[in-house]
């Protein structure tokens, strides 16, 4: 009797030949997929449609080749990165949702089988534009509240905790900055237990678990679709998961050598908030290295990442991985051309 392979060893064994730079995003009822030189987001909509938008990345243009140095590459992909995920979960938290009217329209159209697929391209009316309008005020609230939020628990906690445990800094910088990285990560790995107990997060996560199968289908030149990706595990070597988990091991060792060491807590807060670029800049440089590595140790590095990964992926149903399929196609090939358009400025693919 052959022995089933855990999803641990099936995401190293199983990694597929073709090594593409395309990842993603999971949102609120979608997935956003990121190619070299732009970037989709498709969305599930409350009548069973799949919305989709399409968009250039500037930094994939020719004449940005210095976005690309090392080092540099690493801080672009962290502020791209954010830039991105905000607008992409700005545009799934305007399409997941819809009011009366939308169900109703749901209801309408239930039957009609014929349309598998919708794409907005006109601009809207005025009253969409009001609640976009609203929409992406909500969104800039709720941003700079997480930001808050993230150093609060993320600096400010683990710092006034580690001075509890190990005592001032000055006496103990070696043992408090390592207590203090690690407090870090136990604070950040409960974060997302805790979070990952709730029922929209928990289909975020299946959507995150969507568009590592779809990367892996992919990846092996399979077919896209539904029953191929779902043969995948959702566990992925290359996942930005691990990217963060490098971060907290980095920021520990640049704290402690290039850090300012002095009693000042706002000083220290500065130096560190100072390093992040180039926190950002080597954890990119590392997570590249391992990425394309099979080497034993790469592996080993990797393990803390894919651990992370059983926190922040779930098994996706079909419909999900519809979704990230839709998102991925038109990552690499763009919306589709010469399609039917409908009175309402939808395009049937």
């Amino acid at each position: 009797m052959t022995k089933q392979k855990s999803d641990l060893s099936r995401a190293f064994s199983e990694d597929g030949a073709i090594k593409t730079h395309v990842g993603g995003q999971a949102l609120i009822e979608g997935v956003m997929m990121r190619g070299k030189y732009n970037w989709a987001v498709a969305v599930r909509e409350p009548d069973g449609a799949i919305y989709v938008e399409e968009h250039d990345l500037t930094s994939g243009k020719d004449k940005n080749g210095w976005m690309y140095w090392p080092l540099v590459r690493g801080c672009r992909a962290l502020v791209e990165s954010l830039m991105l995920g905000f607008k992409a979960l700005e545009i799934a938290a305007l399409h997941a949702f819809g009011d009366e009217e939308g169900e109703q329209k749901a209801a309408a159209e239930a039957t009609d089988e014929a349309i598998d697929y919708e794409v907005t391209l006109t601009d809207g009316s005025e009253t969409e534009k009001e609640e976009a309008d609203f929409g992406h005020r909500e969104m800039v609230i709720s941003m700079v509240v997480g930001l808050v939020l993230g150093v609060v628990l993320f600096i400010v906690a683990p710092a006034a905790i580690t001075n509890l445990i190990v005592g001032e800094y000055d006496d103990h910088t070696l043992a408090w900055n390592i207590v203090d990285g690690l407090l870090r990560v136990a604070v950040f790995v409960f974060y997302i237990w805790l979070i990952g107990r709730m029922e929209d997060i928990k289909r975020m996560f299946m959507y995150h678990g969507a568009e590592h199968k779809t990367v892996y289908c992919n990846e092996h030149g399979l077919p896209l679709t539904p029953e191929n990706a779902q043969q995948f595990t959702t566990l992925h070597p290359r996942c930005g998961t691990s990217f963060l988990l490098i971060v907290f091991v980095i920021s520990i060792v640049l704290f402690t050598l290039v850090g300012y060491q002095g009693e000042n807590f706002f000083l220290r807060l500065g130096s560190r908030l100072l390093l992040l670029p180039f926190v950002a800049g080597i954890s990119y440089e590392v997570l590249k290295a391992l990425a394309h590595s099979e080497s034993r140790l790469a592996r080993i590095l990797r393990w803390p990442g894919m651990q992370m990964q059983r926190l922040t992926t779930r098994p996706p149903t079909n419909e999900m991985l519809e979704v990230a399929i839709v998102s991925m196609n038109v990552a690499l090939h763009g919306l589709p051309k010469g399609c039917e358009t409908t009175p309402e400025g939808y395009t049937v693919i």
